[in-house]
């Protein structure tokens, strides 16, 4: 076809709707090639890659050929490829962040996230992404100009449903040959990006779309029997006290300090011959902490989300989404708060600087059963106290005390940092000048030590006000990394400052870098560093067992980590499985095996190898399907365990923390146990900080901010000020 045939062609319908096919095939090719990690392997595997978004294309745009008025076809068939770019574009900034592609479940609890999302979209953003939309805008302005006409012969029904069904041929063909390459790959998925290798982002989300209708059908025939098969599992995780620790800090207060994005290899790491985390090296080490130098995070798509959901209830976050999201509204818990509740009396909080609908806490907490959530609300509107996740950390931490010295003791607390999050910016003046960062050519690398610099001395002016007003001796602060920071694709480019070899990374690599920090640190306790293989899912039991309750009763797939009894392995929400012996990739011995201590792949298994490495197998994929048995279908609502009360999510109100807390005090008058009525004046003025931001703002720490004081807050009075920076995870 010349040159003038080819553009009277496209002067038709046809014409025009092909060239829309054509370049959302070019388009998403590039995008396969260029953001997705697929793992094509031969020219078989191209080949059905270049056909994958074909079929599923043809069917949704013919739909716009069906309109019989001819603009209203034209426009049809732009906005049906426009939603279909959108959702490839959407899908490049998830994998891009996550390393994965977006659930259905995802998509419909977007609302619950999205106020977290905008300025990590924005950083997660490409010059090439321009490339995706470069068509449309072009052809858009082509139609406008009337370069391109639009074409008014008549048209019928034969040739649109002509076209539906060669895009319907191709699309069963596309199976067929998938299928040819990997047998059974719609029944036994493991990983998403297999079926969006061999079928397309569109086929794989509306494969997602039916397998999650199927999973809402199988929540609703949920049972006992279900249950009763779980509680027989998690009883089998029950292992005997270890009695010089039970009870070692009952009646202490708790308080949880998540550490966002921070990983173990930053403990005693040195760039330029200094420290990256002076304070958390000297709390690592310290006399008085238990450290865990091989804890691992757990998390999946949830990231965050998903380690408070260990952290509070020793169940693992879904495979397809945040639970957070998803179930958070509705599940029922069995959480920390409300068995410290009811076990000790405990008075809960949670502090954070972002907006409370992220990751849907607002909800989430009050399912929980926690008492209060101070949110970015509590704390300065001043948009220079904000950055990329919320309000930054030194005065976040500086701001809660006058919440915090109000709470009834004993309190189980949580601090959940926010600026050693990707893309790990700081302001100039918030930056060390004594402290220089690396070189590399990954700035994403370079600024991670930064933040976490500065999330560290943010640690040391909270420890110092807990040595000072005396908190320190009648508080157990626990100090956990949730997930990783730097992604694989950043690790090579690590890799010889944390002692290994860009060439030799591989898998065994990454694994290890999903090592978090984990510390348990009391005046009463004896400290050591303990080298057992841990995770993120054992949290929940040995702090309970620490504070003399036993978890007997409860529903939890984790393990006290101080039991003599304890077995050093774990699983990751992918499958792999990580012991003490073994690194197991998720397809067992069918997968790649690795010595954990060497890093040696296993290739000859002895006996003995193969029956310890299956076993632990068949015991990760358990584990997993059990706590997505129990999360998926509610089961909690089915079993209180004895001396147990359900939480009433109803009872807590958010946006009245402050004035609850007073008015407590002043009901319980010389019984109250808050540090300010033990005290009989503030501790705020023991903070000490060197945040630039609040040098002649010193005030601000001791002062209740109008909005949080009154007797009530308006629906106005939630929102921030109009000069605050929106700060969204």
């Amino acid at each position: 076809m010349n040159k003038k045939n080819l553009t009277n062609f496209i002067q038709t319908r046809i014409g025009f709707f092909c060239l829309l096919l054509v370049l959302f095939a070019l388009k998403y090719i590039f995008a396969a090639y260029h953001d997705f990690n697929l793992g094509i392997s031969d020219p078989y595997q191209h080949i059905i890659m270049w056909l994958s978004p074909v079929g599923s294309a043809i069917l949704l745009m013919s739909i716009g050929l069906y309109f019989s008025k001819p603009l209203v076809s034209y426009c049809a068939m732009i906005l049906l490829d426009v939603a279909n770019s959108g959702l490839l574009f959407a899908n490049v900034l998830y994998y891009r962040q996550f390393s994965d592609f977006i659930t259905v479940k995802t998509i419909t609890n977007a609302g619950k996230v999205a106020p977290g999302l905008g300025k990590s979209a924005v950083a997660l953003l490409q010059p090439s992404d321009l490339l995706l939309w470069l068509d449309l805008i072009i052809i858009i302005i082509l139609l406008l100009a009337h370069k391109i006409r639009i074409d008014q012969k008549s048209f019928g029904l034969l040739t649109p449903f002509a076209v539906t069904s060669v895009g319907a041929l191709i699309l069963v063909l596309n199976v067929f040959l998938a299928e040819s390459s990997r047998p059974r790959l719609l029944g036994t998925t493991f990983d998403r990006s297999y079926i969006v290798k061999y079928l397309g982002i569109d086929t794989y989300t509306v494969y997602d779309a039916v397998k999650n209708e199927q999973t809402e059908q199988v929540n609703k025939n949920a049972n006992t029997a279900d249950l009763n098969k779980i509680l027989a599992y998690t009883k089998k995780n029950k292992l005997p006290v270890n009695t010089e620790y039970f009870g070692k800090e009952k009646g202490k207060n708790v308080i949880i300090i998540h550490l966002e994005s921070f990983q173990q290899f930053l403990i005693d790491l040195k760039i330029n011959g200094q420290e990256v985390t002076p304070y958390l090296n000297s709390l690592y080490h310290n006399k008085h902490t238990l450290s865990f130098a091989n804890f691992y995070h757990q998390v999946g798509i949830g990231r965050t989300s998903d380690a408070e959901n260990m952290l509070e209830t020793s169940t693992y976050g879904i495979s397809d989404g945040s639970l957070f999201t998803a179930m958070g509204s509705s599940n029922t818990f069995q959480a920390a708060p409300q068995i410290l509740r009811q076990h000790g009396n405990y008075t809960s909080a949670v502090f954070h600087g972002n907006v409370g609908t992220f990751w849907n806490r607002d909800d989430v907490y009050k399912n929980m059963g926690y008492n209060y959530f101070f949110d970015q609300n509590y704390f300065s509107h001043d948009k220079n106290d904000h950055i990329g996740y919320g309000i930054k950390d030194k005065i976040m931490f500086a701001e809660s005390i006058k919440y915090l010295e109000r709470i009834q003791q004993p309190f189980y607390t949580k601090f959940i940092t926010v600026t050693n999050h990707t893309p790990f910016d700081m302001d100039e003046e918030d930056l060390d000048p004594s402290f220089k960062t690396s070189d590399t050519s990954d700035k994403s690398i370079n600024n991670y030590f930064e933040t976490a610099h500065y999330l560290d001395q943010s640690i040391r002016e909270f420890f110092n006000y807990l040595k000072k007003s005396g908190l320190i001796k009648n508080t157990m602060v626990v100090i956990y990394g949730d997930h990783y920071g730097l992604t694989n694709s950043e690790n090579e480019t690590l890799a010889p400052m944390v002692g290994e070899s860009s060439d030799t990374w591989n898998a065994y690599n990454n694994v290890q870098m999903q090592r978090v920090p984990f510390m348990i640190h009391a005046p009463n306790l004896k400290g050591k560093i303990k080298q057992e293989v841990a995770g993120e899912i054992d949290v929940l039991p040995t702090l309970l067992h620490l504070l003399g309750i036993s978890n007997r009763n409860y529903i939890q797939f984790g393990s006290d980590l101080l039991s003599p009894k304890y077995r050093p392995w774990l699983t990751f929400r992918n499958g792999t499985i990580v012991s003490q012996k073994y690194v197991i990739g998720g397809k067992g011995l069918k997968g790649i095996v690795y010595d954990r201590k060497s890093g040696k792949q296993i290739i000859n298994f002895t006996e003995q190898e193969k029956y310890e490495i299956t076993k632990l197998a068949k015991e990760g994929k358990m584990s997993l399907k059990y706590s997505d048995l129990l999360n998926n279908h509610n089961l909690l609502r089915l079993y209180t365990p004895s001396g147990f009360k359900p939480v009433d999510p109803t009872q807590f109100d958010y946006l009245t923390n402050y004035r609850q807390m007073e008015e407590l005090r002043q009901k319980l008058k010389n019984k109250s146990t808050a540090l300010i009525s033990k005290q009989r004046k503030s501790t705020t003025r023991l903070y000490k900080t060197d945040a630039t931001e609040l040098k002649g703002r010193e005030e601000e720490i001791t002062t209740i901010p109008e909005s949080v004081s009154g007797n009530h807050l308006t629906e106005k009075q939630t929102k921030p000020s109009k000069n605050h920076k929106k700060s969204y995870n």
